[in-house]
């Protein structure tokens, strides 16, 4: 690998850490965003549009701005991204409300999404077929080690103490955005100095690529999909219904969505995710794996720093060393797995990670009431729950690369995350409405005590009282939920017995 192919994998590898970060770095400081922009604490389903906002974005740019990069250029488009990240990151630094905070984040989540692609189709571009996949695995690093550290990454900066200059606030959780702006100028400069203004067309992202065209009404269909599926779950009156009045009409809609951007990509000679010649039941069963898993690891991601906030009492950042024991456990098990994949073959080892972390979640499902007590039964239940998860990553991205051909194994990466961001997406959005449900109707007949014409005494003896109430309808909503992933988990066994059989010791 020539040094100044190495230069470009590290800004490339560095742009993709940047928005890997930013897609995890609010979960442990959402309850202070939602606090901000004026969400109460009571209706916290208000606040997962700061999440899923993002994530559509993510998804929905991914495959089509990729494709476009072929037309103008990797490097005008990886800078187009980095401006357009930096505004979505100002955006959400200044929201003074729910609405400006989502549209920011959406943005940035649109700029974020496209950086993966570009950055694995200029490897497409510099890198022989022989060379390609390390490279890939440099580039897949980064986006795992930006979701393993981006819940920590958001704790710690969000830690700058308030600082108001000219009315606007630069420290606490704005900081987290603020701060990206030097970063991506940074990258800015580094991908300037480093990537050819010029490539030639990729290889690696299928005939869309080769052909110089864009797939625009198979982005449309798939964004206009996901979109309306997520509407369609989202209720910001979860009290007497887990879906909103428009919600099933909405979610067929994006069903009908969804079987048309199949039916177009069965069709269209030009393709976002073009895996023409793989087989496709194989591969559909590793996507769905990958799926299933991206679904568990964002609830997981979210709802243990609530828990730790709402139950045990603890700050942003100590939420997110709570969190650090699963995320720890998921970064040991993504290595165990890709050892243990090559002795036992991916099915196995897929299989085995998702009965694991069915363990672990249903050990999650069994928290007590008094967690305070609970520190190794807690610690015991998130270790299990991401070694398990972790187990499952380095298979399924092997699974994919072994029934796709050489040329496509940018897109079939590509194609592994895509499927799992999309299971985050879904999968927080459906959970989350259960659960919030599930706490609106537990605490629907609590009355909020007043401290008026009564004695302190008998005021104080109320609130504890009620406080009591509102702790015992989180820890019902949380646990519900994490039995909900537990049954998750082993819907991806069943699945991930569709996967493609390798006998231990064989090649690709």
């Amino acid at each position: 690998m020539s040094r100044a192919r190495r230069v470009a994998l590290g800004a490339g590898g560095a742009v993709v850490l940047l928005a890997a970060l930013d897609a995890y770095v609010v979960v442990t400081v959402l309850i202070d965003i939602a606090e901000d922009v004026g969400i109460p604490l009571n209706h916290l389903e208000r606040a997962t549009p700061i999440v899923t906002g993002f994530l559509l974005g993510y998804v929905a740019a991914m495959p089509l701005l990729g494709q476009l990069s072929d037309r103008y250029g990797r490097r005008p488009l990886i800078h187009a991204c980095l401006a357009a990240f930096a505004l979505g990151s100002v955006l959400t630094a200044l929201a003074s409300g729910e609405g400006m905070v989502v549209a920011g984040r959406t943005v940035q989540g649109i700029a974020g999404g496209a950086l993966l692609p570009i950055t694995m189709a200029l490897i497409g571009d510099l890198w022989d077929e022989r060379e390609r996949p390390v490279a890939l695995g440099a580039v897949g690093a980064a986006q795992e080690l930006g979701s393993a550290l981006g819940p920590l990454y958001g704790g710690v900066v969000a830690l700058i103490p308030s600082t108001i200059v000219a009315g606007v606030e630069l420290g606490g959780w704005h900081a987290i955005f603020w701060i990206n702006l030097p970063l991506a100028a940074l990258a800015a400069v580094a991908v300037h100095l480093t990537v050819p203004a010029r490539t030639r067309p990729s290889t690696t992202f299928g005939v869309g690529a080769a052909a110089g065209r864009v797939d625009v009404v198979g982005g449309v269909l798939l964004a206009l999909a996901l979109g309306l599926l997520v509407v369609g779950l989202y209720n910001p009156d979860p009290e007497s219904s887990v879906l909103p009045p428009w919600g099933l009409p909405v979610i067929a809609a994006g069903v009908v969505a969804a079987g048309g951007f199949v039916w177009w990509e069965i069709r269209s000679p030009v393709r976002l995710l073009d895996l023409t010649g793989t087989r496709k039941g194989p591969l559909l069963a590793t996507l769905a794996v990958s799926f299933l898993t991206g679904a568990a690891l964002l609830v997981t991601m979210v709802f243990v720093p609530f828990t730790a906030q709402t139950l045990l009492g603890k700050d942003a950042l100590a939420a997110s060393l709570v969190l650090a024991r699963f995320l720890a456990a998921l970064t040991a098990g993504a290595l165990v797995g890709g050892l243990l994949a090559r002795r036992l073959g991916e099915r196995v080892v897929a299989i085995a990670g998702l009965a694991v972390a069915a363990a672990g979640y249903w050990l999650m499902s069994r928290w007590p009431l008094d967690l305070t007590g609970a520190g190794l039964v807690v610690d015991l239940a998130l270790v299990v729950a991401g070694l398990g998860l972790g187990l499952v990553i380095a298979p399924v991205s092997s699974a994919v690369l072994r029934v796709s051909t050489a040329a496509q194994h940018g897109v079939a990466s590509a194609a592994v995350v895509v499927a799992r961001m999309m299971g985050m997406l879904i999968g927080i959005a459906a959970v989350s409405a259960w659960g919030f449900y599930r706490f609106q109707s537990l605490t629907a007949d609590l009355d909020t005590p007043l401290p008026f014409g009564v004695d302190p005494e008998v005021y104080q003896r109320r609130l504890a009282d009620y406080t009591a109430k509102v702790q015992a309808a989180l820890h019902t909503e949380y646990t519900e939920m994490f039995l909900v992933t537990a049954f998750i988990c082993v819907l991806g066994v069943a699945v991930a017995l569709l996967m493609p059989r390798r006998r231990a010791g064989d090649g690709a």
